[in-house]
């Protein structure tokens, strides 16, 4: 578990993966949470069920660069949006990461803290040197998460922009907003 000053950053295992697809708040019933209003997207169904669930459940892989983090509000003690790191570093040490906040949520700025703390958690880990993200260009909100991280656009295709944040050139993390 990650912890930044606002939240907690737990990554969900197999088994809590499971109920979060539920979504009957067993999940939070788990994590002695408040019910936080959620959608599943059907994309993101489809990544659960598709590519995130059976990397978990997959021995040979770690499952901290392949499950669903959630982000849980310190305050509200409710879940409050999701992050995934879409698989383990490749050969130049990247990994790509999505995120979203829950509509009740939007606009705190808990998605750019949770990024964050994301950032200063791949930082200890030997085998990542940069990270990655995609944004759709009209989503103004989540490309804002990203510049305020430190993250460059690389390139755009007609939809989207293409950030990456080398790590060695991150400052290291306030130690009073990111511990481990």
């Amino acid at each position: 578990m990650i912890e930044t000053t606002r939240l907690f950053l737990q990554p969900l295992t197999y088994a809590q993966l499971q109920k979060y697809l539920q979504n009957d708040h067993s999940l939070e019933d788990e994590l002695m949470l408040r019910a936080s209003p959620r959608t599943i997207t059907a994309e993101l169904q489809e990544a659960l069920e598709e590519t995130i669930m059976p990397n978990v459940a997959d021995p040979s892989k770690n499952y901290l660069f392949c499950t669903l983090w959630t982000a849980i509000s310190k305050a509200d003690q409710q879940m409050i949006g999701d992050l995934c790191i879409v698989g383990e570093p490749n050969a130049e040490g990247e990994i790509a990461i999505g995120y979203g906040t829950y509509d009740a949520f939007q606009g705190r700025g808990f998605m750019t803290e949770m990024v964050g703390g994301i950032i200063g958690w791949a930082k200890t880990q030997p085998s990542v040197k940069s990270i990655t993200a995609t944004t759709n260009k009209t989503n103004i909100a989540s490309y804002k998460v990203l510049e305020r991280n430190n993250f460059v656009k690389i390139g755009e295709s007609e939809e989207e922009f293409h950030w990456k944040l080398y790590l060695d050139t991150v400052e290291a993390q306030d130690s009073e907003n990111s511990h481990f």
